[in-house]
C-alpha cells in the first residue's frame, strides 16, 4: 500500500525532498490568472504545497484565496512568506474531508500526488466543492511517470474518463508555455461544472 499520509508529506517538506516545487508560480497558471477580472472569486488550491499560486493571487488583490494541505509545513511556509495572508484561509486538512463551495479550484501537482485509486473520488469531490458553473483550472501531467510513488503520471484519455461525467471539458490541451523540464508533459485544463 502506498503511504501518502500527513507524516509522509510532512517528512518530505522537513527534509526538503520537494522536487516538484518550482519555487515560483508556473507560467501557464500565471497567464491564466492575469486574465481574471473578478477579484472576488472564491478560489481553492488543494494539495497546495508551498503555493506560489496563492501568493501570486493574494498579491494581485484576490482576497478569497483558500489553500488546503494535509501537511502543516507548507502552510506555515506560505504564512511566513506572505504577510497578511488570512490564517482562516490556510486549511490543514485532507482535501477529501473539506466542506464548502468555491467558484474556482486550481489544480497544480495535487492530482498527480494522490493515490491513483482516488482519482475518480477527486473528480467527484471537486464537483461537490464547486458552485454551479464553477471551474476546475490547472495542469495535469501528460506523461508516464511513477507507479509506486508520486508523482503519478497519466494521460488525456484517462482524465476524460474521470471528469467527463461531471464537467464540460472546455480545454484539455498540451501547454505551449510550460516551464523547463515540464515542456511537452503538461496539459492545461479548464473544466466547467455541469449542473
Amino acid at each position: 500500500m502506498i503511504d501518502l499520509s500527513e507524516d509522509f508529506w510532512g517528512y518530505k517538506y522537513k527534509k526538503k525532498k520537494t522536487g516538484w516545487d518550482l519555487g515560483m508560480i508556473s507560467t501557464p497558471l500565471k497567464e491564466y490568472f492575469d486574465q481574471i477580472e473578478d477579484k472576488n472569486l472564491k478560489i481553492l488550491i488543494p494539495g497546495a504545497g508551498n503555493s506560489y499560486e496563492a501568493e501570486y493571487l493574494f498579491n494581485q488583490g484576490f482576497e478569497n484565496v483558500f489553500v488546503v494541505d494535509i501537511a502543516i509545513e507548507p502552510l506555515n511556509n506560505l504564512k511566513g512568506r506572505v504577510m497578511g495572508f488570512p490564517d482562516k484561509h490556510l486549511i490543514h486538512n485532507d482535501f477529501f474531508n473539506l466542506e464548502g463551495t468555491f467558484d474556482l479550484i486550481i489544480e497544480q501537482t495535487f492530482f498527480c500526488a494522490i493515490n491513483p485509486e482516488n482519482r475518480s473520488n477527486y473528480a467527484k469531490k471537486v464537483y461537490d466543492l464547486l458552485k454551479d458553473e464553477g471551474k476546475l483550472v490547472g495542469l495535469l501531467f501528460e506523461a508516464k511517470l511513477n507507479d509506486n510513488h508520486p508523482p503519478f503520471g497519466g494521460s488525456k484519455k484517462e482524465y476524460v474518463t474521470y471528469f467527463s461525467s461531471f464537467f464540460d471539458l472546455e480545454i484539455i490541451e498540451l501547454c505551449y508555455n510550460s516551464i523547463g523540464n515540464r515542456k511537452g508533459m503538461e496539459l492545461f485544463i479548464k473544466f466547467k461544472k455541469v449542473t
